[in-house]
């Protein structure tokens, strides 16, 4: 693939970089901080998830259910990730040294490309789970809703890995990037890494781009429910506006979070000339503004917890007490029962 790929894996490229502009850039001890503090947020919000799940209604349950999912796959991937960055940043071990098969590298691109769009998909599907809550709510079996979010979880999960997959069969390459810390898809001219970084971009980016679609139609529905002539019997009980105000932060968070990275690797992959050098090695202003960028996106792990943490119904009481703490016993679905049948 390039010329060193005769005597070490396929995953090394060249990269002139010195044993201390590694310590000067990868500082070990905010890894391990970054790591430890996005860890013990996303068990604060598990635990205060497993709380609030007993005793709720059936459309929250199923809405929790996709939190659920969602905060598990941002404790694992900074467990399993950070594992690895951490430790590579403290001993600073030579990547061509302790892995020169690649194994460790395409493991680490596998779960790299896995957790990084698993919050997207679910963000996606989440809003998907609230628009037809909102607008459609007779369109779904109750009983079976929780069953489904976790089907739905599932199914995320399983589209993510078949995606991080794609490199080991032939589609993509993972390589070793700035400054020798971690692994990712390769920004490269090949037209299977062009193919695998505009699929990985692209698929980002409609998630994304679908739930602020979906997310701004079920608020716009709310508010019209809200500010209706109906009673307020029939308004949108609290919790609905609690679980879209937290379903907008999570869009919001990964929009900021993720965006960036996404573009960033659509452009490079598609830039004329290329980024890469048929030798395989990438300027150093392009190397770290993919470092930067993924740095950025990695927020998005810690910030997740919190969105749910600081969004919940007894924190937003505090800033608008007028948002009743009573559950009302009725949600809006007889106000959009009482338009379907005018029309």
């Amino acid at each position: 693939m390039w010329p060193n790929a005769s005597s070490l894996g396929p995953c090394f490229r060249p990269m002139n970089i010195t044993l201390e502009e590694r310590r000067l850039i990868a500082s070990p001890w905010f890894a391990a901080s970054f790591c430890l503090v996005g860890l013990a947020s996303n068990l604060l919000a598990l635990s205060v998830l497993m709380g609030a799940r007993q005793g709720s209604s059936q459309s929250r349950s199923s809405f929790l259910t996709f939190l659920c999912g969602l905060v598990l796959t941002d404790f694992m991937g900074l467990l399993v990730t950070g594992a690895i960055v951490v430790t590579q940043h403290f001993v600073l071990f030579e990547w061509q040294a302790v892995d020169p098969g690649c194994s460790l590298c395409h493991f680490m691109g596998v779960i790299m490309v896995f957790f990084g769009l698993c919050p997207l998909l679910l963000g996606a599907a989440m809003a998907s789970e609230r628009f037809l809550g909102i607008t459609r709510p007779f369109s779904r079996p109750a009983t079976a809703s929780q069953r489904r979010a976790w089907t739905t979880v599932g199914l995320v999960w399983a589209s993510a890995l078949a995606l991080g997959l794609l490199p080991l069969l032939g589609v993509g390459h993972y390589t070793v990037q700035y400054p020798g810390s971690w692994c990712f898809l390769t920004l490269g001219t090949d037209p299977g890494d062009v193919a695998f970084g505009l699929l990985f971009a692209l698929l980002g980016s409609i998630s994304v781009g679908m739930s602020f679609l979906l997310n701004t139609i079920s608020v716009a529905t709310l508010c019209h429910v809200y500010h209706g002539q109906a009673t307020a019997q029939q308004r949108p009980r609290d919790c609905e506006v609690e679980m879209m105000v937290q379903l907008m932060g999570i869009m919001v968070v990964a929009s900021i979070c993720w965006m960036p990275l996404l573009v960033f690797i659509a452009q490079t992959v598609l830039r004329s000339p290329p980024a890469m050098s048929p030798t395989g090695q990438l300027s150093r202003p392009t190397e770290r503004q993919l470092l930067i960028y993924l740095r950025v996106a990695t927020w998005n792990q810690i910030l997740d917890p919190w969105v749910y943490i600081l969004f919940r119904r007894a924190v937003i009481q505090r800033f608008y007490p007028r948002l009743s703490t009573r559950s009302r016993s009725l949600s809006l679905q007889p106000q959009l029962t009482r338009r379907s049948t005018i029309h």
